[in-house]
């Protein structure tokens, strides 16, 4: 998570690209030059540790740009190998 958070800052989409499942990931990502991403926060995960294959994290993403606002997820992600990849966002409750 923290390094596909990264990523956005970065603008690096061809790592989201990379770090997304193919079973879920689009032919492109468009990222807004308007955003500047700064703060991510943790606020809960679920399984994810070394001998799981999936796991959930829900986060808060900061960002500005004509204003402030944030992002708020909880996002599946599973592992194949020893690569974890975004899979989606699961509907907030």
């Amino acid at each position: 998570m923290r390094s596909r958070f990264s990523a956005f800052a970065l603008g690096d989409a061809d790592y989201l690209l990379r770090s997304w499942h193919p079973s879920t990931r689009p032919a492109d990502a468009e990222l807004d030059p308007g955003l500047r991403w700064y703060r991510l926060d943790i606020e809960q995960t679920e399984r994810g540790g070394p001998f799981d294959r999936e796991g959930v994290v829900e986060f808060v993403a900061h960002f500005r740009g004509t204003e402030r606002g944030s992002l708020h997820e909880v996002s599946r992600f599973r592992r194949e190998g020893r690569d974890w990849f975004y899979v989606d966002a699961l509907p907030h409750p």
